[in-house]
């Protein structure tokens, strides 16, 4: 994955495509930053990491951008989270979250909030590409019914 970045940079960087080319220093800059601090070599799982965390950045800008009207920059951050998104793996859906979470509760059969971390743990083992945030949610409305 970090191969396909650094091949695509060069690409990029003879098409001179600015905006593009800006969006990939970025991301290769935040990825040799996370190298750097780990010590060591990074996998597929540490460049997907580092790349979700640069669009979730992303998207909390965007939404407050917008909340001021600032169309032009709004405009900008959906490019670069395109951009940026385009190198991610496609993200679980929501039957497969759901099929999880129904497999973690006939196992678990959890009876409070208290094993709430114990569904987690399960969905994170099963749930390699998914919005943790929206798995969250989701054993939270359950387990409050």
């Amino acid at each position: 994955m970090l191969e396909k970045i650094n091949n695509d940079l060069k690409d990029v960087l003879k098409n001179k495509d600015k905006f593009r080319l800006s969006v990939l220093r970025m991301v290769k800059s935040a990825l040799q930053l996370d190298a750097i601090n780990k010590m060591r070599e990074l996998t597929d799982d540490d460049v997907v990491g580092v790349l979700k965390k640069q669009v979730k950045q992303r998207a909390d800008s965007l939404e407050e951008y917008k909340k001021f009207g600032k169309e032009e920059t709004v405009k900008s951050l959906q490019q670069e989270i395109d951009i940026i998104s385009a190198y991610l793996p496609e993200e679980a859906s929501m039957e497969e979250i759901i099929s999880v979470i129904d497999a973690a509760f006939q196992e678990i059969k959890p009876t409070s909030m208290k094993e709430m971390s114990l569904i987690m743990k399960y969905a994170t083992d099963h749930l390699k590409n998914a919005d943790m945030a929206t798995v969250s949610k989701i054993v939270r409305e359950r387990l409050v019914k």
